[in-house]
């Protein structure tokens, strides 16, 4: 199986919908520079850009991997739909079973009035227990107070100018420079 992306470049993927190869990151090779003639900023440069490209290379891993199983998990799902709607078309006829069944008991119109109610009284059941379940849910408290406790630790843009006297940080570098 293969797809295009938008730049109109082709990619194998796998039968769960990965790709074989994830061709949007750059590899660098570790061995640039000849043996012993690196400096210690070429290394730790060298080393940065391997970090920064083996993480980008992991999470476009995770994004191809967690697309690939959402795609299987929404075609599974569809199956799921379509069976809650045989199920629910279904019920129609259920529900005119029972009304001719009480129709041996009772007169036709009565028959169909109780399975009406009974219907009517299902879907206040139903709904009510809806209600009380909706009614439930609250805001996201722990989420609300990290963001709190985050936004006390980080400065702000005002405190921000205020030290570097309105300059931008890579200006306040230059200027603070020796």
């Amino acid at each position: 199986m293969s797809t295009s992306d938008r730049n109109g470049r082709t990619e194998r993927l796998t039968e769960s919908g990965v790709p074989n190869t994830i061709s949007s990151i750059p590899l660098t090779d570790v061995d640039a520079h000849a043996p012993g003639t690196a400096s210690i900023g070429n290394l730790v440069k060298d080393a940065t850009a391997q970090v920064s490209t083996l993480v980008r290379a992991e999470v476009e891993l995770a994004k191809a991997e967690v697309t690939g199983e959402v795609k299987k998990g929404l075609q599974g799902s569809l199956f799921f739909v379509l069976a809650l709607t045989v199920l629910l078309f279904s019920s129609f006829f259920f529900f005119f079973f029972l009304a001719e069944l009480l129709d041996t008991w009772v007169y036709r119109w009565l028959a169909f009035l109780i399975v009406f109610l009974l219907m009517v009284v299902v879907t206040g059941v139903l709904a009510l227990l809806g209600y009380l379940r909706v009614r439930k849910l609250r805001a996201p408290e722990k989420t609300i107070d990290s963001l709190r406790q985050a936004a006390t630790v980080l400065p702000t843009a005002a405190e921000s100018s205020y030290k570097h006297g309105d300059y931008t940080p890579g200006e306040y570098a230059r200027r603070t420079a020796p």
